[in-house]
């Protein structure tokens, strides 16, 4: 069978996660960096292989020598790139954000269909088997009907300048609210506060509510003092939490409830159940996703569907920012 090639368009800090993995797969046949230093550095990494390092996307592109893409580019450039790699009917991984805004997402979609594409956005978190852990209790019916949602995405910095914390760091949390909901919020409210750079948010909290009562919030911030990443889903029969930035990562079921008993609200206040899981990397699992889907099978797993409903909730959210902010 024909060893699938893949080309890494964007070289940075994340990108460089994916040509470290790819690599390490055996699927990396491909850089394309415009910037001079990290173009040199490549270049003289990959000078006695078979890895093929450009400066441009067209000369990539031309070569016709890759079966699909991945896109690691600054979010601003994601729209550009990805319009010319579709148009030459290569599949492709984009990372999060999609685009930059609703139009520019609907029309990749679209593009993607009418071209026959398959195109998948890195909301990597999805892979992440605790989450995938979580997704099963919730169907399951452990912890009853689901009720309630929150993430907190904390840290101090990276502080960047094309696009504010919630444009950066939410769209890791919003693509898990749509997995565990599978629905559309039909409320969405937004608030946050700008100190560093004028017109930039960088702490915000996002209040999200689903049908059938489900409620749920995201507070994201690179001014924190200390990184926590954290998801809880409270349901009628019990909580989980995942803690990721512990260095365990762990999963925890809480046999916590409130019920109401001959006219009165009881607390029922359980053991904490710690919930085991194999841990694999999750862009690792990621890529091996989007490898298995180069055969024409059709990606339902971070879709362009899924990315596109993502970019119109933070866009949705950031109209009600910049109300406010007015």
């Amino acid at each position: 069978m024909k060893k699938h090639k893949i080309c890494v368009v964007g070289a940075g800090m994340w990108g460089s996660n994916h040509i470290r993995t790819l690599d390490k797969l055996n699927y990396l046949a491909g850089i394309v960096e415009i910037e001079e230093n990290l173009y040199n550095k490549y270049s003289k990494k990959y000078s006695n292989s078979k890895i093929k390092v450009f400066s441009n996307l067209s000369s990539a592109l031309q070569s016709n020598d890759f079966d699909g893409f991945i896109v690691a580019s600054p979010a601003e450039t994601h729209f550009s790139i990805a319009k010319k790699i579709i148009k030459r009917k290569k599949h492709l991984l984009i990372e999060k954000p999609l685009a930059l805004n609703y139009k520019d997402a609907q029309e990749l979609y679209n593009l993607s269909e009418h071209n026959d594409v398959n195109l998948m956005v890195g909301h990597v978190m999805l892979f992440h088997p605790a989450i995938n852990k979580m997704k099963e209790l919730i169907s399951s019916g452990k912890i009853g009907k689901l009720q309630y949602i929150y993430s907190n995405r904390l840290n101090l910095g990276q502080i960047r300048k094309e696009e504010n914390v919630f444009w950066s760091l939410a769209p890791h949390d919003i693509s898990i609210f749509q997995y565990f909901t599978e629905s559309y919020p039909s409320r969405i409210d937004s608030n946050g506060g700008i100190f560093i750079q004028n017109g930039v948010y960088d702490s915000t909290i996002t209040f999200l509510e689903y049908p059938e009562n489900i409620k749920g919030h995201i507070f994201v911030s690179w001014l924190h003092p200390f990184k926590e990443h954290r998801i809880v889903v409270v349901g009628s029969d019990g909580m989980i939490t995942f803690e990721d930035s512990a260095e365990e990562k762990p999963l925890k079921f809480y046999n916590k409830k409130f019920k109401p008993i001959d006219n009165d609200i009881k607390k029922f206040d359980g053991p904490v159940e710690k919930i085991n899981y194999e841990f694999e990397m999750p862009l690792e699992l990621e890529l091996k996703y989007f490898i298995n889907h180069l055969n024409d099978k059709k990606i339902k797993k971070c879709n362009a569907k899924n990315g596109v409903e993502v970019i119109k909730i933070l866009e949705e959210a950031s109209n009600r920012l910049v109300k406010d902010y007015v």
